[in-house]
């Protein structure tokens, strides 16, 4: 192996729930530092490995990430070297990552390609939430002061939500993830030929599965094994978030959780004394976007995941069947169900599709949930050394994947492994305004505080539109029967809000 081939040498997480034992009230950048020494303890290197870190790249929180999280007791002002100075380092280079899921797995694959030209020794990848310590203080009425300065250089890349949402999304209502993605189920539950029930039973049956693995992580945030009928039915406890999702099947924000991934270049990991029975070798990473989903070909697919998952395992030289630990991200079915539909995989593969337990039962833990993903590859890998695992890492409403290959047995860098591809191109164009008739593709159903809210898209040409019914009797239409191919009337209405009626 060259001197500067990349490593990973440790990984950690990090949790706690409200009200448990040993419940602490970490903040964000708390329980991201616990997450850094637990990987850099689980490296069991010779020396410390503080001081030799030259480079951390920070996930960026939500409280900081979207408005309608803020960050209510205040935050870090550089969130990289905050989470560095808990765990003894002060790294040369400090990085803030874009939004999105993908954040995690991408930047493993831009800090290895970094090792392996020599521009960096050791380097970090962390991430944290405590989204439900700071609710759970705030229904108290109480306050913390989570605020922070540090000083230092900082390479903030900004927020990265160019291209992902349309302006028209926000506008009706469905700009964030859980109606985005509630569309795009549509298109394949009327693919399939199910009813909204059926498709919701579907769901269970892909997520029951989850639950179990879920359910025996002591990581969880919510530890509990469910049967697919269960997933599947609306009741009080399961209401209806955008319809066909009950709240048991959609992302878990409310988490208090930290991960983190350490990576040494092989010269740097022997200096350190790092065994190498704790290598975990990277041999093959991809990422790519896409438009917004409403520029897209197909509102049920991502080509831009299939993209990132097949050059990945061909830089890694591997198919699916050499693969034996998979983790598919989960904030919803669809991006999981996309992945299967594509490669023509099995729902109830032996393997499994979560090494987590998955967005909805592990935890969200905001853009960072494949830092948990990963550093669960890494153990199945060390635990079974020669096997490969693989890593689906989500962002947006399928907007950004980024995927990774992992095997304790040895990867050559002398070419990067890591593939950054072209964006996808859009296919259809985004109308703001519409008046006439127009031929419907999909909907979603939120409930409110003023009742129900029909959201519909529409095609006209080449061209996509939005268009919103507070009609109960438009509602009961949309669930009754195919939706898809009907002819719908669409005018301009307040607020940039169109609206619809069928024809």
């Amino acid at each position: 192996m060259d001197d500067n081939t990349p490593v990973i040498i440790g990984v950690g997480q990090y949790s706690e729930r409200v009200g448990e034992p040993g419940y602490a009230e970490m903040s964000h950048m708390d329980l991201g530092g616990a997450a850094l020494k637990a990987a850099f303890a689980d490296a069991q290197a010779a020396q410390d490995l503080g001081p030799a870190l030259d480079t951390l790249a920070a996930i960026r929180q939500f409280e900081i990430s979207a408005t309608r999280y803020s960050a209510p007791f205040g935050h870090a002002n550089n969130t990289p070297r905050a989470i560095a100075s808990r765990a003894g380092a002060n790294p040369t280079r400090a990085i803030l990552e874009v939004v999105g899921g993908q954040g995690p797995q991408r930047l493993v694959g831009e800090l290895a390609a970094e090792i392996a030209a020599g521009r960096s020794k050791m380097a970090a990848v962390v991430g944290s939430e405590a989204i439900s310590t700071m609710r759970a203080l705030m229904s108290r009425g109480e306050k913390r002061d989570w605020s922070e300065q540090h000083e230092g250089s900082l390479e903030d890349r900004g927020p990265g939500y160019d291209g992902v949402v349309d302006r028209t999304s926000i506008k009706h209502g469905v700009g964030a993830p859980i109606a985005g993605y509630a569309i795009a189920e549509n298109v394949r539950r009327e693919r399939l030929g199910l009813s909204l029930d059926d498709y919701r039973l579907e769901i269970g049956k892909l997520f029951a599965p989850f639950t179990q693995v879920a359910a025996a992580n002591p990581h969880s945030a919510a530890p509990t094994a469910r049967s697919a009928e269960e997933l599947a039915t609306l009741t009080e406890r399961n209401r209806l978030v955008a319809e066909p999702y009950g709240r048991l099947v959609v992302a878990r924000d409310q988490v208090n959780q930290g991960g983190a991934i350490v990576l040494a270049s092989v010269a740097e990991a022997r200096r350190l004394g790092v065994p190498e029975s704790r290598w975990v070798h990277i041999h093959g990473v991809a990422d790519c976007a896409e438009p917004s989903m409403l520029g897209r070909e197909n509102l049920e697919k991502s080509p831009a995941a299939v993209s990132a998952i097949s050059t990945a395992l061909e830089v890694a030289g591997k198919r699916w069947e050499n693969i034996s630990a998979v983790d598919l991200y989960s904030c919803f079915a669809i991006p999981v169900f996309n992945l299967l539909d594509a490669f023509g995989l099995d729902r109830d593969d032996p393997r499994g599709w979560t090494l987590t337990g998955g967005l909805p039962f592990f935890g969200g833990a905001g853009n960072n949930y494949s830092a948990h993903g990963i550093a669960e590859a890494v153990q199945r890998c060390r635990a079974a050394p020669g096997s490969f695992a693989l890593v689906g890492a989500n962002g947006g409403i399928m907007s950004k994947y980024a995927a990774g290959v992992y095997s304790t047995e040895a990867a050559d860098w002398s070419q990067s492994r890591w593939h950054s591809l072209d964006k996808v191109k859009p296919v259809f164009g985004v109308l703001d305004a519409h008046d006439g008739e127009a031929v419907a593709e999909s909907f979603t159903i939120q409930p409110g505080k003023e009742g129900e809210t029909a959201t519909l898209v529409a095609r006209v040409g080449q061209a996509r539109v939005l268009a919103n019914s507070h009609d109960p009797a438009i509602c009961a239409e949309l669930r009754a029967g195919k939706v898809s191919g009907r002819t719908v009337r669409i005018e301009a209405g307040e607020g940039e809000v169109n609206r619809f009626w069928f024809v």
